[in-house]
């Protein structure tokens, strides 16, 4: 019962009375420092160490420092890539008197200045000179900055960019809280909407970003257990009990893993992908609430999710909402009207199949710069059936769903149902991940391997 209570405390940390009262009276001329346009100069001025100061081996790994012209590839690449914001924070903040082409496709068009820039690089002799470096760097780096530019012009597009900031922008667009290429709090509209405006709710958005930090230390030390009980890594903790078990990246190209232990593995990589995901998103959340920004967490307990689309809502909550925002709703606007149930479908398909898979070739240097046909194309075939299953299981979850909310709700779910549905959740992205597994195994690799967990070889 202690054990309980000391928990369910600790989730209502930031809605303790008590505790935030003592809070501000510990913190109380921080509180009252801290303005809401203080603490967006602050997180500004980070962004400018961000883009400016650190180092470039890090963050743009196309431009090698020590080769001759390397500083002058480099310092082109930040110039260019803060060149790109600008002009884009300028386009927003004028975005009426845009070209009636660019209005309606604003993003299709973005993307397209990206892509032009990558069929330059792909024309450019490698000469190992500054130019061609530089547009190396500047390939590799503009996807971090993409989508944030895109959230950027939606802004613009609603009206809400004329009279604010550039500081406001450079926020998010060179997070110093932390990031990948999703960005996490989105754009500045979301995070307005959840920024404390007064003591008592930067207090209480302070609280909650310490708790998510705990949390993250806590999943950290899971993973370093994990890694070591479970994997053997010597890294991890106790690694010299550890149980060994492989990875799916080690399984994959050798055939004859023991269907039990194939499965079991799935499993625990499942759990483990959650807990990774977790714990960097805390981070980076946990930040963002210290600086007054009290959004969403990034992953949310979806390892309890009853329901396929519930697990893709909750598991990397804001890559689902990039996939909707970008891909979701422009396509359930325009297409397919008089059909709902193809409107949903289409929509689903270009959020979680072609938006899914048009994210990570953004990532994909094969693509963008070295145009390797070979591993081009086995992981097309990867990671785009990956995305068909995930849009159709998404789908059918979606349908579902709608269909149980129109009948009448039973008194209560037995808990071995709800055990079922669970399982059966885990076992779909489980066996999901054989596609999206980012090894170089070939697509018939991947298929010998998921026949060979219902026993047929």
């Amino acid at each position: 019962m202690a054990v309980a209570l000391l928990v369910r405390r600790f989730g209502q940390l930031h809605e303790d009375p008590a505790l935030i009262a003592r809070w501000r009276s510990w913190l109380g001329p921080l509180l009252t420092w801290l303005t809401p346009r203080r603490r967006r100069s602050l997180l500004a001025l980070g962004a400018l160490y961000i883009a400016v100061r650190q180092p470039l081996r890090e963050m743009f790994p196309g431009v090698d420092l020590r080769a001759p012209g390397g500083p002058v590839a480099g310092a082109i690449v930040v110039v260019g890539c803060f060149a790109a914001v600008v002009s884009v924070y300028v386009a927003a903040g004028r975005f009426a008197s845009l070209p009636a082409a660019i209005r309606s496709r604003p993003q299709v068009w973005l993307h397209a200045a990206f892509w032009a820039l990558v069929a330059i690089a792909w024309l450019v002799p490698d000469d190992r000179g500054p130019g061609a470096a530089a547009l190396a760097g500047l390939v590799l780096a503009l996807p971090f900055l993409l989508w944030r530019m895109g959230y950027l012009l939606m802004s613009g597009q609603r009206g809400r960019v004329a009279g604010s900031r550039f500081g406001d922008h450079l926020l998010y667009l060179y997070p110093a809280y932390g990031g990948t290429n999703t960005p996490y709090g989105k754009g500045l509209d979301h995070l307005a909407r959840h920024e404390a405006a007064s003591e008592e709710a930067l207090a209480r958005s302070q609280l909650a970003g310490i708790k998510l930090l705990i949390l993250a230390a806590i999943y950290n030390g899971l993973l370093a257990l994990m890694a070591g009980l479970v994997y053997g890594d010597p890294r991890g903790a106790w690694s010299g009990h550890g149980l060994g078990l492989p990875r799916l990246e080690q399984m994959l190209p050798a055939a004859g893993t023991p269907w039990a232990t194939a499965w079991v593995s799935l499993y625990v990589a499942l759990v483990w992908d959650v807990l990774k995901l977790a714990a960097r998103g805390h981070e980076i959340v946990g930040i963002l609430r210290l600086f007054g920004f009290n959004v969403f967490r990034n992953t949310y307990k979806p390892l309890l999710a009853p329901s396929i689309v519930e697990f893709w809502n909750r598991y990397y909550y804001y890559f689902k909402e990039l996939l909707v925002e970008f891909f979701f709703f422009p396509t359930y606007v325009r297409r397919f009207r008089r059909s709902p149930r193809l409107r949903i479908f289409a929509a689903t398909l270009a959020a979680a199949g072609f938006g899914n898979l048009y994210y990570h070739l953004l990532q994909h240097d094969a693509f963008v710069l070295t145009l390797r046909w070979a591993a081009i194309g086995s992981w097309l075939l990867s990671r785009g059936f990956y995305c068909l299953l995930l849009s159709v299981g998404i789908y059918l979850s979606m349908r579902r769903e709608q269909t149980r909310r129109g009948t009448a709700a039973a008194p209560s779910v037995p808990v071995l149902t709800q055990v079922r549905r669970v399982v059966g959740v885990w076992t779909f992205f489980a066996l999901l991940s054989i596609w999206a597994d980012d090894s170089a195994a070939g697509f018939g690799q991947r298929v010998s391997f998921f026949l060979a967990l219902f026993g047929v070889r």
